[in-house]
Formats: C-alpha cells, structure tokens, sequence
C-alpha cells in the first residue's frame, strides 16, 4: 500500500510541474486586439492581465466618454477571445 501512495505522490508532482510549465508559457503569450478600426487597441498575456492599452488621439471625445468606453470594452473582449482560443490545449507551444 505505500508503494500506491508513493506512486500518487509522484504522479501529483509531475502534474503540478506541468500545471507550472502551461502557467509560464501562459505569460509568454501576447494577443493585440483592436477595436474601431483600430481607433484602440489592447495587449494581453496568455493569463488575460492587460499588457497594454494604445488610444489614437481621434477617438479622445470629451462629449463622447460612452463611445471610447465601448471601444476600450470591445477590444479587451476580443483579446480575451484570442487568449481563449491560443489557450486551446492544441495550441499552446508545449516544449519537450
């Protein structure tokens, strides 16, 4: 019975290996999203934490606060879009 245990043991150390190999990769990802044509754009890692936000000075409207709120909103969906799909297990750049 100690040999099962023992071999749990291992089997949960390789997994959490793994868990922490996807985990640093996952950071390694970059996605860039636009939205508006490009009027903004959102980078994001592979863990979806926001990298970085580009705003072209045109679509800076102090009389339409609600339509740059709706850009900035669309962009950041689209580059968790992205994660999700480069996140696909059969996507992701798994080395040997």
């Amino acid at each position: 019975m100690g040999s099962g245990f023992s071999k749990m043991k291992k089997q949960a150390k390789m997994m959490q290996e793994q868990m922490d190999k996807v985990k640093q990769q996952l950071q390694n990802v970059e996605v860039e999203a636009q939205a508006g044509g490009g009027l903004v754009k959102v980078k994001m890692n592979g863990e979806k934490a926001v990298k970085d936000i580009i705003i072209n000075p045109e679509c800076v409207d102090p009389n339409d606060i609600d339509g740059l709120k709706d850009l900035l909103i669309d962009a950041f969906n689209s580059a968790s879009k992205k994660v999700d799909s480069q996140s696909d297990m059969g996507s992701l750049p798994f080395g040997t």
